[in-house]
């Protein structure tokens, strides 16, 4: 685990034997700590390409029927790992599958009967909707007469009818309820497609008659035993699709994740130069990693490999390892941009300050406690969604994946804990002022304060922001740079606390309470702060760096909109309660329950509607006053993402040394 920094990473080159390449890429590929990477110019003047050897098509022919066959099985039991000596021996088992036939047979049949029952069942519902005609069918199917089903709404119905009378001669029968109006047209073919694309303009769906004969009475028992006898054939299906699970499905997952590997290492051979009796590869490592991948090929090959350092300017991959709760928040990161893996992982960083920003910027009980449920409920894996109205799980879709949305209710967890306790000192319960033991503050009578804690707050996170970039300035002998950034600290501390004293009694008194440090000197050590940062960063960006006075000033003061969230959350809170609490005890023209019934809609609409601002508006300012108040002073982001050659075993053996015990024995060494 790395501190506010992506894991250091080292690349290596790995010369080896041709006759131990299948060995030593099968210990690379089971350790998973090297991303393969083209070869230099300098190697491939020694070494040609590998080039892709002439077995890769029969792998990948291999691979696409055996994971055919999968797919079709269900999964039953579990699959002890297999282990494949030889590339040979793995063609040969996958060969040998003998259900390929079989399966495809089943398979094709059961997607022809899932498609005709759809077909079946949508057509019996149809003929259910409108059993109320009688008449046979065959009506709407004559030489110059098409016939449409259709549904409305029962007062869209009349307006419809009128509209369609009026440009085609049409026969109408109808069935009109309360709320639905089912009909039927019979229209002249011509005039067919205008009536259709009408009905279109107003929404109304038309649906052409059925072409069967008789009635609906006498076809619908028809349609109902097709469905059971279609059912009871996609059930035999089913179980003999079982039955050959039951004996194939383990040795085809073993057979499928043995190739998905090999074509993982044969992909690598366009990276690999090779002479007639060496070879080398070229990749990034973990520098953590390096002497255990070392240990392991020396011991697979018994000494017959050699590592070297390759030198390089490239930026490298950046892979990120932070603890599994701070880990949570690398979706924000990701989301704005990967850091480089030479600069800093601002994932802690994060992690602390969002949560504290979301919480304070909430500071409700009432709000923190339903975003903690309804996170809780998104990780849960959205139990009883279905009864979620549909247009509210449209517009969470809408926002995000659910992937992505479990994701963020972990990040909102810790942040919804924070708002519950801040709104616990706030005395806040979906805005009303509840009396809770213990010391508390007002919101609107402690304003002053409130805004002055937030100024503190942007003050540190932006002499953190350049304390970090100055940091990297230095670690990266950008000697200019690193200037600049102690310059900016420089300026943030005088024009904060000039600020404070113009503006703020209390800072006032509290540093006339300090003998040492009276009012007078301070203004002057402001002043000569700001002159000093001015100085330095006149001589190391020119007149052009002065520009980024401003920016300080308004970065630091940007921090009081956690304030301003917070107080806008209290105001919609306090007149959501006051315009239904007039309501419940006024009335409304005089009645009481019409007052009533507005005090309920007025409190459940307006306090959901603070409840998704609750959400959005903490959410969105919290990670923009980290996203740009902060990282612009030291994150440059646009880092390539760490991809190790390796796949994650679950029914294979490795065929490595020192990384599991197996009975395959090594390749002899070379005469």
């Amino acid at each position: 685990m790395s501190f506010l920094r992506p894991v250091a990473m080292a690349k290596v080159g790995v010369v080896g034997l041709r006759s131990d390449q299948e060995w030593i890429l099968s210990v690379l590929h089971d350790q998973g700590v090297i991303q393969v990477e083209p070869l230099r110019k300098e190697t491939l003047a020694v070494f040609p390409t590998e080039g892709t050897p002439g077995f890769q098509r029969a792998v990948a022919d291999e691979l696409l029927r055996i994971r055919g066959i999968k797919g079709a099985l269900p999964a039953t039991g579990s699959v002890p790992p297999q282990a494949y000596p030889t590339l040979e021996g793995l063609l040969a088992a996958a060969r040998a599958i003998p259900i390929e036939a079989s399966v495809t047979a089943l398979k094709r049949e059961e997607e022809r009967l899932q498609t005709e029952r759809k077909s079946v069942a949508d057509l019996h519902d149809l003929l259910g909707r409108f059993s109320w005609y009688t008449g046979p069918l065959d009506y709407f199917h004559l030489e110059h007469v098409l016939g449409f089903f259709g549904e409305v709404s029962a007062d869209r119905y009349a307006p419809l009818r009128a509209q369609i009378t009026a440009i085609a001669d049409v026969v109408f029968l109808e069935s009109i309820g309360p709320e639905t109006a089912r009909f039927i047209l019979a229209v002249n073919s011509t005039q067919a497609d205008a009536v259709s694309r009408l009905a279109q303009q107003r929404g109304v769906v038309l649906t052409a008659a059925p072409t069967i004969p008789g009635t609906i009475a006498q076809r619908r028992p028809e349609l109902e035993a097709r469905l059971r006898d279609i059912d009871q054939r996609l059930r035999e299906i089913r179980g003999q699709l079982t039955d050959l699970a039951g004996q194939w499905y383990a040795p085809v997952a073993s057979l499928e994740e043995a190739l998905t590997i090999e074509a993982r290492k044969l992909d690598v051979y366009n990276r690999i130069a090779a002479g007639e009796t060496v070879f080398a590869l070229e990749g990034w490592v973990p520098r953590r990693s390096l002497p255990k991948l070392e240990q392991a090929l020396e011991t697979a090959t018994a000494g017959r490999v050699a590592f070297y350092p390759v030198p390089t300017t490239e930026e490298p991959p950046t892979l990120m390892d932070n603890p599994g709760w701070v880990r949570r928040f690398e979706f924000f990161i990701r989301f704005y941009s990967l850091p480089q893996s030479s600069e800093w992982d601002p994932t802690w960083i994060f992690a602390l300050a969002f949560p504290l920003f979301f919480g304070f910027m909430l500071s409700d009980i009432g709000y923190g406690i339903v975003i903690l449920g309804f996170s809780l409920w998104m990780i849960a894996g959205f139990p009883g969604r279905r009864f979620v109205p549909r247009f509210l799980k449209n517009f969470l879709k809408r926002i995000m994946p659910p992937s992505a949305m479990q994701s963020l209710a972990w990040t909102l967890i810790p942040a919804s804990i924070l708002a519950i306790v801040f709104g616990w000192f706030s005395n806040e319960f979906f805005g009303p002022t509840v009396h809770l033991p213990g010391p508390h503050w007002n919101v609107t009578a402690n304003l002053g304060d409130l805004f002055l804690v937030a100024g503190f707050i942007g003050l540190a996170m932006v002499v953190l922001g350049f304390t970090l970039g100055a940091l990297k300035a230095y670690y990266r002998h950008h000697r200019k740079e690193m200037q600049a950034r102690l310059a900016g600290i420089l300026i943030a501390f005088g024009l904060t606390f000039l600020g404070l004293q113009l503006v703020s009694k209390t800072f006032q008194h509290l540093l006339g309470r300090i003998p040492a440090w009276p009012l007078p000197a301070a203004s002057y050590v402001e002043l000569v702060l700001i002159g000093i940062g001015v100085g330095i960063i006149l001589r190391a960006e020119g007149a052009q760096g002065l520009l980024s006075l401003t920016e300080i000033l308004s970065h630091i003061l940007s921090y009081l909109r956690l304030v301003g969230i917070l107080l806008s959350s209290v105001v919609v809170a306090y007149l959501v309660n006051y315009i239904a609490g007039r309501a419940l005890h006024h009335g409304i023209l005089g009645s009481v329950v019409l007052g009533g019934i507005l005090a309920v809609f007025v409190l459940l609409g307006g306090q959901v509607f603070n409840v998704v601002l609750a959400v959005f508006e903490p959410g969105i300012q919290g990670a923009r006053l980290i996203f740009v108040e902060h990282f612009s002073k030291f994150y440059s982001g646009n880092g390539k993402e760490f991809r190790p050659f390796g796949t994650r075993r679950q029914h294979t053996l490795p065929a490595s040394i020192g990384f599991a015990t197996t009975s395959i024995v090594p390749p002899p060494p070379p005469p």
